[in-house]
């Protein structure tokens, strides 16, 4: 598994500066290779084309469009992508809306850095599972 997550690489997005550094800092320091960050969908779309991504680890409320309006974006990608969303929003709606638009989890904000590299672990199995790495 270890020599797994230095393949799996990972873009964050969030418009919060702290939150993306707090994910960031949790992952890379569980041996993620993080390939990115943008604090808007509009910035993440630009600057992740260039690059392979895995998995987009996505805040749901940004300003202008918001995360969900990101994962549609990336389910038109040509690449297959995983997506964590997460966000402080838990209405049961929200959920089912991230993940019918292509969230692969759900992770509310606040979390224990446990529970994001659970998460993180559990969508690395799947694309391993689905040949995506």
């Amino acid at each position: 598994m270890e020599e797994l997550k230095k393949l799996f690489s990972i873009f964050v997005v969030d418009d919060s500066d702290f939150s993306r550094k707090m994910i960031i800092e949790i992952l890379d320091k569980e041996g993620y290779k993080i390939v990115g960050e943008a604090g808007s969908a509009e910035e993440a779309i630009k600057h992740s084309q260039s690059l392979q991504v895995n998995l987009f680890i996505i805040d749901i409320v940004m300003p202008e469009a918001s995360g969900i309006d990101l994962a549609k974006t990336l389910g038109e990608f040509p690449n297959p992508t995983c997506i964590l969303m997460i966000s402080s929003l838990t209405n049961e709606n929200i959920i089912i809306e991230a993940i019918s638009n292509g969230a692969n989890d759900f992770l509310k904000k606040p979390f224990e850095p446990a529970d994001l590299i659970r998460s993180v672990d559990k969508i690395l199995d799947y694309a391993r599972k689905e040949k995506m790495i």
